[in-house]
Parts: structure tokens; C-alpha cells; sequence
């Protein structure tokens, strides 16, 4: 996490530009809530930075502010958007098509989303394969798609008079591939933009542009993106904050709660079996095989970090793990997760547990973008830079620094950011050791 230490943390001043690759439907979702939590129409429900509190010191002192009255956040009415998508469809049009909120809604929030049109996107069909638009860049190289990349961010951060800006990835999932040489430092990334290396995804493009102009880079997809050596590079010398990968919202964050109740009480696990209903265009995209694939191995490796089978092999060795997800239009984004888990508890007798999720797949994550979004520009006027594993809270695959296996467990993530954020204030860090420390 690179964080100097006695580094006063710069003030949230002016106004902050989020930036979104992809303004489908949890991007306009996202945009259309702050617009209408800015207005008292509705209220910002499942952020932490709006809603979220940090207990400081003991129990018995009783102090409990909220997180944005701890540290300096952007603020709602500090914030402008803009974005990227392979389709011309304004933002109430797109949140009309994507079809999460309701009509009445998004009519009183007409124009001011009619008022965000998107840029032309950097696309190619070989990485996501079920759709295509007509709201292009074209190029002669990756390079010059880049470039026109940085273009937008510098132009985008003028027009609005943006103090800062952070960036949030909200496309589709990519094909699934593992890093290659040109991924493995700057220099060789660079010379592959410049020669339109085949492994070099549009996601990385966004990631690129976003790094060289300083601009802190989220990847909210199981896509690669931002987690290979060349852009962690990047990050250190433009002393940039990159954080990923994968919105954890419906299925994956009941895993990541039950996972480890089953742990802590050594129940063992003989299989769980987890299938996904959507009609949504991540549904759609999800549809490819090779798609599937990416988001197949941001669920699966869920359980294995969480309960450690090589630690505890009576219980956990070769459990079955098997994901699923079909895509239906009729459920449109409100995704069905079923999970049919077999445990086994005192002398090997089986028992088994059953969740239905019926879930809201934008409405789950714009709050997380909400929340990514804020705590990035935080951690670039924090000074950190580099992956940022204490926001892994959010995320289904989250990111490491090399050497570390990621931790899973969502209350775990959660003391660790919390910790993270008394930290940069020099307060004493919560450890659960004494006994007036319990919660």
C-alpha cells in the first residue's frame, strides 16, 4: 500500500470527476442515485461513505463518528461524471433501456442524465464477443487509442473544472487470459501498444491512459486490467493507487460472510453448488464461454482462500465448488443466486444449508462505485499508491501486493480498512486483544 507515514492527508477540495469506462446499466444506476440522493428524492442506502461509522478508542469512550466526518471524503454535491461506451445512448436513455429504476424516477432526473453523453470507447470484439456499438475510437495502434484515452481524461478534467478524478472500470467482462510477456514490465507493455500485441485488452488501455495521467484506476471487472507487473510499474512511478478486481454483490458476498461462520465453528464442507439467473447485458456478455471463464475464476477462489484446505484437510480437502450462470432476459437485472452448500458437523453427520438471493445486481453495486471511487481519490491525497488491499472489502478477486495470498473474509476486510483509514489519523488501531476493546 505505500503509505508515507506523517503525511497530512490533503483535503478533499473542489470538485471530484468519476470516470466511467462503460455506462450501462450500474453505471447510470450509480450516476442516477447520487443525482437523486443530492435531492432528497431518495436515500443513499448500502454506501459506506455515506452511512458508515468508525468507533475510535476504547468501547467506554463512546466515540463513533461517522467515517466522513473522520476523514476528508469528496461529498456527493462535489461530484461530476463522465464516461465511455460503445453505444451514443445518453445516460437517461441508457438507465431507461438497462431498466433498474423506475420510469418515474428517472423522469424527474431527466436532465441532468440527459446531460451525460458518452465518449467513444476503445473496443474490440475479439474480447467481448456478445455485443458490439457503434461508438468507436479508431486508431492505427493501441498506442494511439491510448493517447486519445488521455486526451479525453485531460479534456473531460478542464470542461468540468475538476480538482481530481477517479476511475472506475463498469464495462463488460473480457474474454479470460492470464498475463503474457508483454504484460510483464512497462517497457514491453508500452512497445506492445505501440505494435498492437493481441493480449493487450481494451480494459488495459482504459487502465493505461488512466495511470500515466495520475488518475487512480479501479477495475470493477474479473477482467486482468490493472493486476500485472507493467501496471503496478506504472503506479509506483506516477505514484498512482489501483485497486481490483471484481464487484462483490450478490452471491459471492454471501460466500465470503458464510465461508467463514463455517470456518470459525470447523464445520466441514463436501460441496457447494452456486448457480446464477440474469438477463441483463452482463448476463448477455456472460453468455461466451470465454467471458464465463473470467468471471468462473473470480468466484472460485473464494472458498479455497477462505477455508484453507491445506490447513484443515479432515474438513475442507476436495470439496466440490461448482458456479454457474445462465443468462435469461425475462429477470432483466434482478439476478436469482441459489446455493445448495452440504456441511458436515460431530461425527461426520451431513447437514445442508440453502440460500435463494433474489437480488438487484445494479442496485448492489453502484453504491459499491460509490464508495471505490471516494476511497481512491482519498488514497491518492493520502499518498498511497500501489495495489490497494484494504479496499478488497468490495471485491470478489481483490488484488494483492506479490507475495501475499488475498483474505477473503468479509469482516476481516472490513477491520482492515477500517484500521487503514485510523492509521493515516495516527489513532490506535483496533485488535480485539483486550476486553475493553470487544464489540
Amino acid at each position: 500500500m505505500a503509505l508515507k507515514k506523517g503525511v497530512e492527508v490533503q483535503k478533499a477540495t473542489g470538485k471530484l470527476g468519476i470516470l466511467l469506462p462503460g455506462l450501462g446499466a450500474v453505471a447510470t444506476t450509480f450516476i442516477a442515485g447520487v443525482f437523486a440522493a443530492r435531492r432528497g428524492l431518495q436515500k443513499p442506502i448500502g454506501s459506506m461513505t455515506e452511512y458508515g461509522t468508525i468507533r475510535l478508542g476504547k468501547r467506554t469512550d463512546g466515540n463513533t463518528p461517522r467515517i466522513r466526518d473522520y476523514v476528508s471524503l469528496a461529498t456527493l454535491d462535489d461530484l461530476c461524471f463522465g464516461g465511455w461506451d460503445i453505444f451514443p445512448e445518453n445516460c437517461f436513455e441508457a438507465a431507461t433501456k438497462a431498466g433498474v429504476l423506475e420510469a418515474a424516477l428517472l423522469e424527474q432526473l431527466k436532465p441532468e442524465l440527459s446531460a451525460i453523453k458518452p465518449m467513444a470507447a476503445v473496443f474490440e470484439q475479439a474480447w467481448v464477443k456478445k455485443i458490439t456499438g457503434p461508438n468507436v475510437k479508431k486508431g492505427k495502434s493501441k498506442m494511439e487509442l491510448a493517447e486519445q484515452l488521455m486526451a479525453d481524461i485531460q479534456n473531460f478534467k478542464r470542461d468540468n473544472g475538476c480538482e481530481r478524478l477517479s476511475m472506475v472500470w463498469c464495462g463488460s467482462t473480457e474474454v479470460y487470459r492470464q498475463a503474457t510477456d508483454v504484460h510483464s514490465t512497462l517497457d514491453k507493455f508500452e512497445a506492445g501498444l505501440r505494435n498492437n500485441d493481441e493480449n493487450i485488452a481494451p480494459s488495459q488501455i482504459y487502465a493505461y491512459a488512466a495511470l500515466k495521467c495520475g488518475v487512480p484506476y479501479t477495475n470493477g471487472a474479473p477482467n486482468l486490467s490493472v493486476d500485472f507487473p507493467a501496471m503496478q510499474e506504472l503506479a509506483r512511478i506516477t505514484q498512482t493507487p489501483i485497486a481490483g478486481k471484481d464487484f462483490k454483490t450478490g452471491q459471492t458476498l454471501l460466500k465470503t460472510v458464510l465461508a467463514p461462520m463455517l470456518k470459525a465453528r470447523l464445520l466441514g464442507l463436501e460441496g457447494w453448488y452456486s448457480t446464477n439467473i440474469l438477463g441483463n447485458r452482463d448476463g448477455e456478455v456472460l453468455d461466451d464461454p470465454e467471458s464465463f471463464r473470467s468471471k468462473e475464476v473470480s468466484k472460485l477462489g473464494v472458498l479455497e482462500h477462505i477455508l484453507q484446505p491445506d490447513k484443515y484437510p479432515d474438513l475442507y480437502k476436495d470439496f466440490t465448488h461448482v458456479v454457474r450462470i445462465n443468462y435469461y432476459p425475462p429477470r432483466g437485472d434482478n439476478k436469482e443466486g441459489w446455493d445448495n452448500i452440504d456441511i458436515r458437523g460431530w461425527l461426520g453427520y451431513p447437514m445442508q444449508i440453502k440460500v435463494n438471493f433474489l437480488c438487484r445486481d445494479s442496485i448492489l453495486a453502484a453504491p459499491i462505485v460509490l464508495d471505490l471511487a471516494l476511497f481512491m481519490d482519498f488514497a491518492k491525497r493520502a499518498g498511497m499508491s500501489g495495489v490497494q488491499e484494504w479496499l478488497s472489502f468490495y471485491l470478489k478477486s481483490p488484488m494483492t501486493p506479490a507475495g501475499l495470498y488475498p483474505e477473503h473474509d468479509l469482516f476481516i476486510q472490513l477491520m482492515k480498512l477500517k484500521n487503514t483509514l485510523r492509521y493515516t489519523k495516527g489513532d490506535e488501531l483496533i485488535t480485539h486483544l483486550g476486553a475493553e476493546y470487544y464489540d
